[in-house]
C-alpha cells in the first residue's frame, strides 16, 4: 500500500517543551480523530554527528532549544488533503494556532509532504 508522510523539524525552547507536548497531544488527537494513520512527535536526544549534517544545525536550533521531528502517516498524498481540509476547519486545532499559541518560532519551522519508496 502506497503511503504519504508529512514531516516536520523545529526548534523549541527546553524550558517550553512540555507546553509544546500538551500542544501536540491535542493536535494529534485532532489529527487522528480526522484519518491521520500515525502522528508522531519527538525531542532530540542524540543529536551531535560529525557524518552529515545535524538537526541543530538544520533547525538553526539555539542555544537553550532543543530539536523536534514529527510527522504524520496517511494512505495517500490524496488522503493527507482530505484529511488536512478537515483538521484546518477544525476549531480545536484554531485555538491552537492563534498568535502567540505556539510554544517556538513557526517561521523555522521545516515542512514538506513525503512519497514513501520503502516502507518494510
Amino acid at each position: 500500500m502506497a503511503r504519504y508522510v508529512d514531516g516536520f523539524l523545529i526548534a523549541v525552547p527546553k524550558r517550553k517543551l512540555d507546553v509544546y507536548r500538551r500542544i501536540s497531544k491535542a493536535a494529534g488527537k485532532v489529527w487522528m480523530e480526522h484519518g491521520a494513520l500515525q502522528y508522531i512527535e519527538t525531542a532530540g536526544d542524540d543529536l551531535k554527528t560529525k557524518m552529515a549534517a545535524s538537526f541543530p544545525a538544520r533547525a538553526k536550533a539555539r542555544k537553550g532549544e532543543t530539536v523536534v521531528f514529527s510527522w504524520i502517516l496517511y494512505k495517500s498524498r490524496a488522503h493527507r488533503d482530505r484529511v488536512n481540509a478537515k483538521v484546518m476547519k477544525d476549531p480545536r486545532l484554531a485555538k491552537m494556532m492563534e498568535p502567540g499559541a505556539m510554544p517556538f518560532d513557526m517561521k523555522r519551522m521545516t515542512y514538506g509532504g513525503f512519497s514513501v519508496i520503502v516502507d518494510m
